[in-house]
């Protein structure tokens, strides 16, 4: 079975991606924070992260470096609306 872990600080997508997953058969876990994020990337080692870029505290981009460093194993996927260039570009790298 797969693994996901999503990571947005909004608790109604959180919620609503879970169960849209699980219903496909994924073991899913959810973060609010990027912090949270990195705990549960540890304990849960996941196949695939959804994470949102824009989020209080540590952001997307900060939370997407530290997972690259770490767990250079672990995919990726950006889940937001980009609204710079510079942003797009640096997500990128």
């Amino acid at each position: 079975m797969a693994k996901l872990l999503i990571v947005d600080d909004e608790i109604e997508i959180c919620d609503f991606l879970k169960a849209f997953f699980e219903d496909r058969d994924f073991h899913v876990v959810t973060a609010l924070s990027g912090e949270e994020a990195l705990i549960l990337v540890e304990a849960e080692n996941p196949h695939i992260v959804l994470l949102d870029l824009r989020m209080p505290g540590m952001n997307g981009l900060e939370t997407l470096k530290q997972i690259k460093e770490r767990y250079p194993h672990v995919r990726v996927i950006i889940v937001t609306a980009i609204e710079t260039q510079n942003e797009l570009d640096e997500a990128l790298r």
